[in-house]
């Protein structure tokens, strides 16, 4: 069967569509994942960097902060200190702090924002003239400190301090500001972020719907088609079955005419024609010519030997006493012939309730040991084969048993057992081969029957046992 060219562009195009959804849905994906990696590799980086600049600037400040008390500690023990020598101790202190103080103003510089310049110029100013109006102080001697020392720091040094905390503070909040807006860009950063992950997630959705439905739909249709397939094979092989058992009717309603033709008409003929040739002799006689009788003789001996032919060959087609004697005939006779013929010891058992079996089971058993028996002969080098035929409750077993090379079944299956099989399950009934290599092989065939009413079934015990042996 050939598929038309429409289904053929069917097929292609829902190939075309399903690899197009799902490498859209694919490629929606990894591009909703790489945006993801990004956004978070990026919020990481500014959140770090927002995070370090707030922490340095606010150890800066309160580093100066801490100098600016640290610097009125040291110019009020510089001023209130009555021994020159420890003044001037804390005057050094107090010019460290103030190279300690510049240097924590240039590294705030350099992290600078745009709105914390002015403050931050203030606040530079206010340490500047902080410092200068410290610088004349330096060298005052000892009473002009007690005289001018607590008036210098009410008046100049506190005011000065608490106006240089203040913008400190002043830019502490700016700081803090900062962060806050830091803060709000990182915010503003995720809140695009989950707008575009729902954009994704809604396009992701929406394409996997529609690719599900897509797919399902596709499904259901070739679940339908290998359905209708199925069913159109089924019927086929019901057919089939039916039909091969038509032709192995009709070959064996065949085989029965023929083998009665050879029989009655063939068989009958040469016969006649045996007698004719016998009465010739008699009617020649001893006087006369020897080559005339020479010659009858040999004509009757081929009449006899065509006989002898016609008669195998009506037995091998079916042979007579399958229907006028039975199974059990004609099983022995087959034994005795495939004996002869082979010289393998075949011997037969039987065990039936009752020898009335329909014609159908006589001729599968028949042909079945007839096939196994052909095979044995062939192929075995078997020396002796047991064939069993037993009666049980709803079922006939058959057993065929060599001492032969036996073969693997899995591996060599040739047409006989196809045979076999094919007649047996035509029945309703199941065929085993167990064999191997060197151990022979044992053919065991159950077929289902069903005695007809009124038909008295023996007990298996005491059921007549016919053996043969050729």
């Amino acid at each position: 069967m050939q598929s038309s060219p429409d289904n053929g562009s069917r097929l292609s195009k829902s190939r075309l569509a399903l690899f197009v959804g799902f490498g859209g849905l694919l490629a929606i994906i990894a591009l909703s994942g790489f945006d993801a990696l990004r956004v978070l590799s990026q919020f990481r980086k500014e959140d770090d960097q927002i995070r370090r600049q707030f922490l340095f600037r606010n150890r800066v400040l309160n580093n100066i902060r801490a100098e600016v008390y640290l610097s009125g500690t040291y110019v009020r023990d510089y001023l209130l200190e009555p021994d020159p020598e420890r003044a001037s101790g804390f005057g050094k202190s107090l010019e460290s702090v103030r190279r300690q103080m510049e240097t924590e103003l240039a590294s705030y510089a350099s992290q600078l924002e745009p709105a914390e310049a002015g403050h931050y110029e203030a606040l530079r100013t206010e340490l500047a003239q902080y410092w200068a109006l410290l610088e004349p102080i330096l060298t005052w001697d000892a009473p002009k400190r007690q005289a001018l020392g607590y008036a210098f720091l009410r008046d100049a040094v506190f005011p000065r301090r608490t106006a240089m905390l203040d913008i400190a503070g002043r830019i502490a909040d700016i700081n803090e500001q900062q962060l806050n807006a830091g803060n709000g860009q990182a915010s503003g950063l995720l809140e695009k972020f989950q707008t575009r992950l729902v954009i994704t997630l809604f396009a992701a959705l929406a394409l996997g719907l529609g690719m599900a439905t897509f797919s399902t739909r596709k499904i259901l249709q070739l679940e339908a088609h290998a359905q209708a397939r199925y069913q159109e094979v089924a019927e086929a092989r019901k057919q089939l079955t039916h039909l091969s058992a038509k032709l192995v009717e009709a070959q064996e309603t065949e085989r029965r005419s023929l083998s009665r033709e050879l029989h009655d008409e063939v068989g009958q003929s040469l016969s006649a024609v045996l007698v004719e040739l016998r009465n010739l002799l008699t009617g020649l006689g001893v006087r006369q010519d020897e080559h005339l009788r020479s010659q009858a003789e040999v004509i009757k001996g081929l009449v006899e030997g065509s006989i002898r032919s016609v008669r195998n060959m009506a037995l091998l087609l079916r042979p007579s006493m399958l229907d006028d004697l039975g199974l059990i005939p004609a099983l022995k006779w087959q034994a005795r012939e495939v004996s002869k013929r082979t010289s393998m010891d075949v011997s037969v058992a039987t065990e039936l309730t009752s020898e009335d079996l329909p014609d159908d089971y006589k001729t599968c058993i028949y042909r079945v040991v007839q096939e196994a028996l052909h095979n044995c002969s062939r192929h075995s080098n078997a020396t002796t084969i047991r064939v069993r035929v037993q009666q049980k409750p709803d079922v006939l077993l058959l057993s065929i048993q060599d001492d032969g090379k036996g073969f693997d079944f899995s591996q060599s299956k040739g047409l006989g057992l196809l045979g076999i099989e094919e007649r047996v399950a035509q029945l309703g009934g199941t065929c085993h081969v167990h064999s191997g290599p060197g151990i022979g092989t044992i053919l065991t065939v159950e077929l289902p029957f069903h005695p007809p009413a009124g038909q008295t079934n023996k007990d298996p015990s005491e059921a007549d046992s016919h053996t043969v042996s050729g």
